[in-house]
């Protein structure tokens, strides 16, 4: 149970804005990190257009935003992101079921392409190490131009800032519904 009560915006009328603009660019729905967040408005809302950006406003590929995100899922041990994203996000973006089943050790697998295994090496040596090798960020040069580089790094850091929120303030993930 979350540490914080949710609240779903219409409590108040001073959210039901936001919690509409939330609703409309998430499938109809506040979910639980929105819920936590609109205790803070500005934060909430700032997120928001922050992860909507980052998902839908670069020029990253999905598939590749949708393994990465994954990836620090499970990097981190956070349930809520992947439930998230795992099957209904990734495979609109092109993963398998299997694909996004083997990113919990991606390592071992076959599925991934070189541009593929670059990023999530890059994103892994982000997430548990913070300093990233030379190698590590060279290995993206053949793969990735600048602007790319710059938003798979944000992604990143986005990702590894939500999983930690969600982690530390133990938000549920949503039920599941047919």
């Amino acid at each position: 149970m979350a540490r914080v009560p949710l609240l779903d915006g219409d409590e108040d009328p001073s959210m039901a804005e936001l919690a509409e603009k939330i609703r409309s660019g998430r499938r109809g729905n506040v979910i639980n990190v929105y819920k936590l967040l609109l205790h803070s408005p500005p934060v909430a809302e700032n997120w928001f257009n922050l992860i909507n950006t980052l998902r839908w406003g670069t020029e990253l590929p999905g598939r590749l935003r949708e393994i990465v995100i994954i990836r620090i899922g499970y990097l981190n041990r956070v349930d809520y992101v992947i439930n998230q994203h795992v099957p209904k996000l990734a495979l609109a973006e092109g993963l398998t079921q299997a694909e996004c089943d083997a990113l919990a050790d991606w390592r071992e697998s076959e599925f991934f392409s070189d541009a593929e295994r670059a990023a999530l090496a890059y994103a892994e040596t982000m997430s548990r190490d913070v300093q990233v090798p030379g190698e590590i960020f060279a290995a993206l040069g053949p793969h990735f131009n600048d602007r790319e580089i710059v938003e798979l790094t944000v992604l990143i850091g986005a990702y590894n800032m939500h999983t930690r929120v969600v982690q530390a303030l133990d938000i549920d993930p949503e039920r599941k519904t047919d």
